[in-house]
């Protein structure tokens, strides 16, 4: 009967070592999934800002260049027109009309269309979703923080889990001053 009771308490007291070892291992590896996916999310921050260094500077010089362009064309064409107004005798008129068409026709063909405006929205609109990315990356960080803070910081997670491994992660904190409104001018 001793021998009995010894096995049942041996065994109730090796199946409660396992029930400790399985929550903990379920807790770490949770904790683990949860920290990667912290580090995860904060690498697609950074993949944001990276997007927004490479592209923006392209897109500039683009809308810069196109901008250019018709200022050169719009110029020359102007210039040409003055010169028909300052003519003085009707050979004058006649070389000068033939320099205002030859503007007008090498405006048309290298560049149909003014379109800065259009190319300055179209900046604008990549500018808006850059920051709209990443405004969601950021977002999803402090998603992932605020999951993971809360099962590290869980009933017998503040028991079982090593700190060292498993620390308190910080939300995304925008600069000092980033509260006000930037001003815009042109």
């Amino acid at each position: 009967m001793k021998k009995f009771l010894g096995l049942i308490i041996g065994g109730g007291l090796l199946l409660f070592v396992f029930i400790i070892f399985m929550m903990y291992r379920g807790n770490f590896n949770t904790a683990n999934k949860y920290q990667k996916a912290v580090e995860n999310a904060w690498g697609d921050v950074q993949s944001s800002y990276q997007r927004r260094a490479d592209l923006v500077p392209q897109l500039v010089a683009t809308v810069k260049g196109a901008a250019e362009n018709e200022r050169g064309i719009l110029t020359a064409v102007t210039q040409a027109r003055a010169g028909i107004v300052n003519a003085k005798t009707p050979e004058d008129m006649e070389i000068m009309g033939k320099k205002i068409n030859t503007a007008i026709n090498l405006a048309f063909e290298a560049y149909p269309q003014i379109r800065s405006t259009e190319n300055f929205q179209a900046l604008q609109a990549q500018l808006e979703g850059t920051e709209n990315r990443i405004n969601f990356a950021r977002d999803k960080y402090n998603e992932s923080v605020a999951t993971y803070n809360e099962h590290i910081s869980g009933f017998l997670n503040e028991m079982l889990l090593n700190k060292t491994r498993f620390p308190q992660k910080d939300s995304f904190k925008a600069a000092v001053g980033s509260e006000k409104a930037p001003e815009v001018k042109f």
